[in-house]
């Protein structure tokens, strides 16, 4: 019996096994590929505002420490569970190693909606949940980041309950952190920019021009609303956007900005117009150049993937396309799969950045942040696209033979301790 159940673990090891199979890697290797090294479950009480005592389930995953930390993101969310979160930490350590990152993965997260926590509460479970995390994570053990129910002022308080406990300050234990605190110039745009930058790179490989060409972004957060308003810095035109409490679709584009400017405001989508409402469950499948689903796991299925009508499919959020869609998608060669460990690496790539600038205490310019990513993600498109032409497979296929090669050659090298 394993502890890693759940349908995003299962698509996880679904995944991975697929691989394992195309690199021919013997059964009695696979366990210690796949399996997390650790996996940490703790209980986060916090006093309530109407003096009532809550208690919220945390957990934290790190799959391996062989090539160095292990790097991920924390998630606030109703549906973190044990299985979600070392699906993700498993998802990053490929991610990690097919950008050449010194990382393992990890990930972590609280089952709360934040949405119904006050400000003092938020901050209160915090500090709770970095306080439990304190024995098992530093800035050459485990940096945490932000993820989907986090952001900058959460890092904050991440940051600052470390260092209180450490006696002094400790940026390099998280990133993502507020630039007045140790974070870096352009990474909380970082994951968007480079969803589309990536987009661009195949655009150009289906003889599509970028600008004038159009798309869908499906999840209007922080990497949704980064790509969108990216797309439309580059002469895209974006047609729909949704989150979790709207859509909206209109041929002629939408204006990003304003929806953006609405978002800000009030936090989602809702409210913003009634004239260009449209149906979630449809918005996939309209006809565009360019498809970004940058909100959950699992959301491409079989039935959607025969109906997509984009030329590219970029993969913003971790895990959006389920394995028999992907099968789907291997007999639909018009579409493009720009695959998730590669589309969305911009995050954890910046990430890295800030975590080197603060242990060095030497800082770059948004320029040097920005022309760095690039160059990166440029080089692992290179990467990927050379390896799927030479194994005659799709691109998710090369692109997570690379990063599970990597983790295997460097624990074959390693050897088994003792």
């Amino acid at each position: 019996m394993s502890i890693y159940i759940g349908p995003v673990f299962d698509m996880a090891r679904q995944q991975f096994e697929l691989i394992a199979d195309h690199l021919a890697i013997p059964a009695d290797e696979r366990p210690r590929l796949l399996y997390p090294k650790r996996a940490v479950a703790v209980s986060c009480p916090i006093h309530r505002d109407d003096g009532t005592t809550a208690v919220f389930q945390g957990y934290r995953v790190q799959h391996h420490l062989t090539l160095g930390p292990t790097k991920g993101g924390t998630r606030f969310a109703l549906s973190v569970d044990i299985g979600e979160v070392a699906a993700l930490a498993v998802w990053m350590s490929w991610k990690c190693a097919l950008a050449g990152l010194p990382y393992g993965g990890a990930k972590g997260g609280i089952t709360v909606d934040p949405r119904a926590l006050s400000l003092r509460e938020l901050e209160a479970l915090s500090r709770r949940y970095m306080q439990e995390m304190i024995p098992f994570v530093g800035p050459h053990i485990d940096v945490m980041a932000p993820d989907m129910g986090t952001n900058e002022q959460v890092m904050a308080w991440f940051m600052d309950t470390y260092s209180m406990y450490q006696g002094r300050t400790v940026t390099e234990i998280v990133t993502g952190k507020p630039v007045a605190t140790g974070g870096t110039l352009g990474r909380r745009e970082a994951t968007g920019r480079g969803v589309i930058h990536l987009a661009e790179r195949a655009l150009h490989l289906q003889g599509i021009a970028p600008t004038g060409a159009t798309a869908i972004v499906q999840g209007f957060g922080n990497v949704g609303s980064v790509a969108a308003i990216t797309a439309v810095e580059r002469g895209m035109t974006v047609l729909g956007v949704s989150d979790h409490t709207a859509c909206y679709f209109d041929p002629k584009g939408l204006d990003i900005a304003a929806l953006a400017q609405h978002a800000a405001t009030h936090g989602v989508l809702a409210g913003y117009s009634t004239e260009a409402l449209f149906d979630p469950a449809e918005l996939l499948a309209q006809r565009c150049d360019v498809l970004v689903p940058a909100a959950m796991e699992r959301v491409i299925t079989p039935d959607l993937a025969a109906r997509l009508q984009c030329r590219v499919l970029a993969e913003g959020a971790n895990g959006p396309t389920t394995p028999d869609a992907d099968r789907v998608l291997e007999q639909r060669p018009e579409i493009f799969v720009i695959p998730d460990i590669l589309c969305n690496a911009g995050g954890v790539v910046v990430s890295y950045f800030e975590w080197v600038q603060d242990l060095q205490q030497f800082f770059w310019t948004e320029a040097e942040v920005r022309d760095r990513l690039n160059q990166i993600l440029d080089r692992s498109f290179a990467q990927v696209m050379a390896r799927a032409h030479q194994d005659g497979v799709s691109t998710r296929t090369a692109a997570m033979a690379i990063g599970v090669e990597k983790v295997r050659d460097a624990k074959r090298m390693r050897g088994l301790f003792p």
